[in-house]
């Protein structure tokens, strides 16, 4: 072989060599460009770095608003119906006339017992003369002992007449002043339950006029489950109470456990409570359902916000962001609410940092990306980037 035929051959063979390590560059290059472009971008989501803190022990129930006293007005006495002097649903004091039964014929039972009162005296009288004029007579032996002894018990008889015909008046009397019927204690008027001209019989339905029923306080009846009981038991009667409206807020936060039952419903598993609450102006009316609020106490708990909570058939959880970025499901125990937040006591730690949006999308292993202020601090971030809001 000829030296420039060697040669040829030689730069042939160099030109492929280089041809084939460009090929396999840009195959590589082509190979990591399609793994770059198939790994998913990651999820953008609002987060929240909690805290462990001294959270009050709060439980919700549904109560129901009673008087505090509720009295039912009855007729005493047997007679017609004169008049009804207050105006339904007025609030009246106490000891203000509130009916009229016809007086005539008590008025007549009164005087009747008068005079019999006043013929039982004079009997007195003469037995008590006679008795007297006896005496000399009785040591003189001019009458026999028994005829002095007869006088004497006729006396004591007639004292005995007079005490029973003072009963008798006082018992008219008393009677009488039952026709004017009057309220017993302080309170908001009810219906009449019978009208004027109507004949009303003691001790019978009929005898029912109309209820009166004391709103200030107001009393709410309510219960708790046993294990919720179970949390504020000893500390019942030092917890606050509130009243919470539809849309959460606090509308009366002065009240206070006046009752608790010393038993469970064996059907329930509940125990009876009853809170009280000042109303003035009368804006709790008896059965009116209300919410109720008791705090007893702190415990160390989370506080997370309702909607960040997720729940299935076993348990409720929460999605976190995990040290590489990636979301991590997290199970949580919970214990009550607190407004629009959840309380946790388990599953959680200080310093976690919770996804609060796009829960519906993000899985757990799901690289995400912490948006806006909320954005948790990376190894190699800038402290700037790791500010959190905190709760």
């Amino acid at each position: 072989m000829t030296p420039i035929r060697a040669a040829a051959r030689r730069i042939l063979f160099l030109s492929s060599l280089a041809v084939a390590v460009v090929q396999l560059a840009s195959c590589g290059n082509a190979d990591g460009e399609a793994k770059q472009a198939a790994a998913p971008a990651p999820l953008p989501v609002s987060t929240l770095k909690v805290s462990l803190k001294q959270v009050p022990v709060s439980l919700e129930a549904v109560g129901q608003a009673e008087g505090s006293r509720e009295v039912e007005i009855r007729a005493r006495v047997t007679g017609i119906l004169d008049k009804r002097v207050y105006e339904e649903g007025a609030p009246v004091t106490a000891g203000t006339l509130m009916f009229e039964i016809d007086p005539a014929p008590f008025a007549l039972a009164v005087q009747e017992a008068k005079a019999a009162l006043i013929q039982e005296k004079v009997k007195r009288d003469l037995a008590a003369t006679d008795a007297k004029r006896l005496e000399p007579l009785v040591k003189e032996k001019a009458i026999s002992q028994r005829d002095y002894d007869n006088a004497i018990a006729a006396e004591r008889t007639a004292e005995a007449a007079i005490a029973s015909a003072e009963a008798k008046l006082q018992d008219a009397e008393l009677n009488l002043s039952y026709t004017r019927i009057t309220a017993p204690i302080s309170g908001i008027t009810g219906r009449a339950q019978r009208s004027e001209g109507s004949l009303i019989t003691a001790g019978t339905d009929s005898a029912l006029l109309t209820t009166l029923t004391q709103v200030n306080p107001i009393w709410v009846r309510f219960s708790l489950a046993e294990q919720e009981f179970n949390r504020i038991r000893g500390a019942e009667r030092s917890a606050k109470v509130q009243l919470v409206n539809e849309q959460n807020q606090v509308v009366a936060e002065n009240g206070k456990l006046n009752f608790a039952a010393s038993t469970v419903d064996t059907k329930l598993g509940t125990v009876q409570m009853r809170a009280e609450f000042p109303n003035a102006n009368g804006k709790w009316l008896p059965g009116q359902f209300a919410k109720v609020r008791i705090l007893a106490g702190e415990q160390n708990a989370i506080l997370v916000p309702q909607s960040a909570i997720l729940q299935n058939e076993q348990s409720r959880m929460v999605m976190a962001v995990g040290p590489d970025g990636k979301a991590v499901q997290k199970p949580v125990k919970i214990a009550n609410w607190i407004g629009s937040d959840t309380v946790i006591t388990a599953g959680l730690n200080d310093g976690d940092v919770v996804i609060l949006d796009n829960l519906v999308k993000v899985r757990a292993g799901m690289p995400v990306q912490p948006t806006g202020a909320a954005a948790p601090a990376k190894a190699d971030a800038k402290p700037e980037a790791a500010k959190t809001s905190e709760r």
